[in-house]
């Protein structure tokens, strides 16, 4: 297991208290779980994500996480819509342990509000919260 201090906690993104990481990618945001949650999990098993156009507010639950520990829920971030989920999850799951912040990402996102986005906590508040 990782330390607080030796994870990986990108400074471009946002973090929930619920380990969910955003990120703006073009015209809509990419969205996963942490580096601290899939250390945590454990290896991934299985996702299962809800569909995309459906519309969702912060808080809401959009799926879920298997690993061989536990089953976890998964919500969102901010409001908006899914647009898109990880379809390469399906097949590799396991891509959120090797890759969270890229080939692992879980759902794309059109937010009602950017402002949204920017309240969520930067990378050192949420270290800090881990600790």
């Amino acid at each position: 297991m990782k330390t607080p201090d030796t994870l990986n906690l990108p400074t471009e993104l946002r973090y929930t208290a619920e380990h969910v990481w955003i990120r703006k990618d073009g015209e809509t945001y990419l969205a996963g779980i942490s580096d601290y949650a899939q250390d945590q999990l454990g290896e991934v098993v299985f996702v299962d994500l809800t569909g995309g156009g459906s519309h969702l507010d912060a808080g809401e639950e959009f799926g879920s996480v298997e690993s061989v520990k536990s089953v976890n829920s998964l919500y969102m971030p901010v409001s908006g819509t899914i647009v898109e989920v990880n379809a390469a999850l399906e097949d590799a799951p396991i891509l959120v342990n090797s890759s969270c912040y890229g080939d692992g990402w879980l759902v794309r996102l059109k937010v009602d509000d950017a402002v949204e986005v920017g309240a969520l906590n930067d990378a050192e508040t949420y270290r800090s919260l881990l600790k």
